[in-house]
């Protein structure tokens, strides 16, 4: 690849253009729960060529920004997360751990919300940090995201952040079972118990009424009838270090970080570019509406992660 320096403005222009992957062809059934945005500017996406082409050992944390392509809503987005068009918030760490009727109502919501939860697919984004895997681009990848598109996409340089929904743990044993194996459980213990969802939240649960969860029945582990809970990090609940210590080193192993659909607005995630701008690392923010590293970013684009990476050559 020739490096866009050597092009007028005009040929960037068009050399970016062409290089995007039909991203117009994302259906606006997925495109829902994403805030609106400017159009793309052909100098941002030639800055941010630029700086994927230098980059050598590329580390990438990404958050629900990207998933919102997918048809997952997010919390945190003005207008269409769930914060904006809601008053509800998500279950916290220590009420699922103290109260059983918390359990029944987040798993009565979780077990309504699955099917449709565990049917989302990757999109673009997934896919072309997937691709840039394969090519050697991307050192590591980070996702701030529960909902296993970067599996489904392909991506084994990866570490969950806050874990997966498609795991179930258990908390007195450790026992992990997947998913879908609960969801039996849940058919079997509540037979002939169905209720409509009034709506999707960003981690899978649906909206019920508590007259409707009054009657739904939760399994216990089956190894040593202790709580099972979904293999992810609740609001409240903390990282575990060994994580968190793995992910510093991949950071201190790359070159340059981009943050794709992430505000940063949690700490867990933030740290690292945090990490990345102390040790001087180039960073590139893509991100609709502001980020907690406005000020410490190399670059920030506010546009679609797609509809950007679908632009940008890793070579």
């Amino acid at each position: 690849m020739r490096l866009l320096s050597v092009f007028t403005v005009a040929e960037k222009c068009l050399i970016l253009q062409r290089t995007c992957k039909n991203y117009s062809s994302v259906a606006a059934s997925n495109l829902a729960f994403v805030p609106s945005s400017l159009p793309l500017d052909c100098i941002d996406l030639e800055e941010l060529q630029e700086f994927v082409f230098q980059s050598k050992k590329l580390f990438v944390l990404t958050g629900a920004g990207v998933s919102t392509e997918s048809g997952i809503p997010d919390y945190r987005s003005e207008g269409v997360g769930l914060y904006a068009r809601t008053a509800r918030r998500p279950i916290q760490h220590s009420e699922f751990v103290r109260s059983a009727k918390g359990r029944q109502r987040y798993w009565a919501r979780n077990y309504v919300g699955w099917p449709q939860f565990c049917s989302f697919q990757p999109n673009v984004t997934h896919n072309v940090l997937r691709k840039w895997e394969n090519l050697g681009k991307l050192h590591w990848l980070v996702t701030q995201n529960v909902d296993a598109l970067h599996t489904k996409a392909g991506s084994q340089r990866l570490t969950e952040l806050h874990g997966c929904s498609h795991r179930v743990i258990c908390l007195d044993c450790g026992n992990i079972m997947p998913r879908p194996h609960l969801q039996e459980k849940f058919a079997a213990l509540n037979p002939g118990w169905t209720e409509e969802a009034h709506g999707i939240a960003p981690d899978g649960d649906v909206f019920l009424t508590d007259d409707q969860i009054q009657n739904f029945n939760v399994p216990s582990c089956e190894s040593c009838g202790g709580i099972l809970k979904p293999d992810v990090t609740f609001f409240g609940d903390t990282v575990n270090k060994e994580k968190v210590n793995f992910v510093y080193e991949r950071v201190a192993e790359s070159d340059a970080v981009l943050v794709a659909g992430s505000s940063l607005q949690v700490y867990s995630g933030y740290r690292f570019i945090i990490a990345a701008y102390e040790k001087k690392l180039p960073t590139a923010l893509v991100n609709i509406g502001i980020t907690r590293a406005d000020t410490l970013a190399t670059l920030k684009i506010s546009a679609r992660c797609g509809e950007v990476l679908s632009c940008i050559l890793p070579f």
